[in-house]
């Protein structure tokens, strides 16, 4: 049987390595999974994740020019959650009780501002521009003020 890359199928895994996975695809054919391909989360052992004789479904990702076919287990679920709307997937929703929403100072506009008060507003953003370059400028050099 050839393997097709893109499709998934079902296999058994036949061997674990320190660096991935063995499986040998139903109907002919093998392939190994890389222990970055196994799950979407961080994986430390293998062991902890897969045994020999599981059967799990894999997805065909590459052939190389020797033959030797890369299978991945995660883009095979993905594909897999993808394909089947009715499976939902929960995710615990963050409840902030505040907005992270940005909101300006509320300024007086400037048709009903004195002059005091726009020279005032002018001197204060022009303070906050100069001490904002300043810092990126010691960044950049490396100094920093003690």
């Amino acid at each position: 049987m050839q393997l097709e890359i893109g499709k998934i199928y079902t296999g058994k895994v036949k061997g674990i390595a320190q660096y991935g996975a063995f499986v040998d695809i139903d109907g002919g054919g093998s392939g190994m999974v890389h222990i970055s391909e196994i799950s979407n989360t961080f994986v430390n052992a293998i062991r902890d994740h897969l045994t020999e004789g599981q059967e799990v479904k894999v997805k065909v990702i590459g052939i190389n020019e020797q033959g030797k076919v890369s299978l991945s287990i995660k883009k095979a679920e993905t594909a897999e959650d993808s394909a089947n709307p009715e499976k939902k997937h929960f995710k615990k929703e963050r409840k902030f009780n505040k907005p992270n929403i940005y909101e300006p100072k509320k300024s007086i506009p400037q048709s009903e501002m004195t002059f005091d008060d726009m020279l005032a507003h002018f001197k204060q953003s022009s303070e906050e521009r100069i001490g904002d370059l300043k810092r990126s400028t010691d960044r950049k050099n490396g100094t920093r003020r003690k």
